[in-house]
C-alpha cells in the first residue's frame, strides 16, 4: 500500500500536457449516443492515456467532469491519473448491461491486463448532450494498478 502511494504521489507530480479544445464537449456529430459507445470512450481514453478524453467522457446528468468549476484542474488531473492506474487494461469485455436506479445503466465489465482479469460494475448516466461513465468500483479492480504487463 505505501509503494502504492508514493508511485501515485510521482505519478501526480510528474508534468502532463493536454489539449484545450474550443468547445466545451464533444460536438453532436462525435457524442456518444448512448452508454455502451461512452463506456467504449471511457476505456479507450484510459488505455490511451488521454487525460482530455477521459475528462470529456466521465461526468454526471450536469455534464463532463473536466467542465464541472466544483474540483480545480489539478484535483481533476490526479483523479484522472488514478483512473488510468487502475482501469488500466490490456482488453474489455462488457459481460452485463442493465438499467440501474434514476435511469442509468449498470454495465458489469470484465478488464484483462496481462494475466489478470478483474471484473466490476461501471454506472452510466444520461448528461444534457449524451451519456457519461459516472462511477466505477475501483476495490476489485485494485491490483491491476499494481500489477505490471508482461513485456
Amino acid at each position: 500500500m505505501r509503494k502504492l502511494f508514493i508511485g501515485l504521489l510521482l505519478l501526480a507530480a510528474c508534468k502532463t500536457t493536454t489539449t484545450v479544445n474550443p468547445t466545451s464537449g464533444p460536438t453532436p456529430a462525435t457524442a456518444p449516443s448512448g452508454a455502451r459507445p461512452a463506456l467504449d470512450e471511457f476505456l479507450a481514453a484510459i488505455r490511451a492515456k488521454d487525460l482530455q478524453a477521459l475528462g470529456g467522457a466521465w461526468g454526471d446528468n450536469t455534464g463532463a467532469i473536466r467542465d464541472n468549476k466544483r474540483i480545480s484542474r489539478d484535483e481533476l488531473e490526479k483523479r484522472e491519473l488514478l483512473l488510468m492506474c487502475y482501469f488500466n487494461h490490456d482488453s474489455y469485455k462488457v459481460v452485463d448491461d442493465v438499467p440501474a436506479a434514476g435511469g442509468e445503466r449498470r454495465m458489469t465489465v470484465s478488464l484483462t491486463k496481462g494475466t489478470l482479469t478483474r471484473t466490476t460494475d461501471f454506472f452510466l448516466v444520461s448528461g444534457p448532450s449524451r451519456w457519461y461513465v459516472r462511477t466505477a468500483g475501483m476495490e476489485a479492480v485494485r491490483d491491476l494498478c499494481a500489477k505490471k504487463s508482461p513485456s
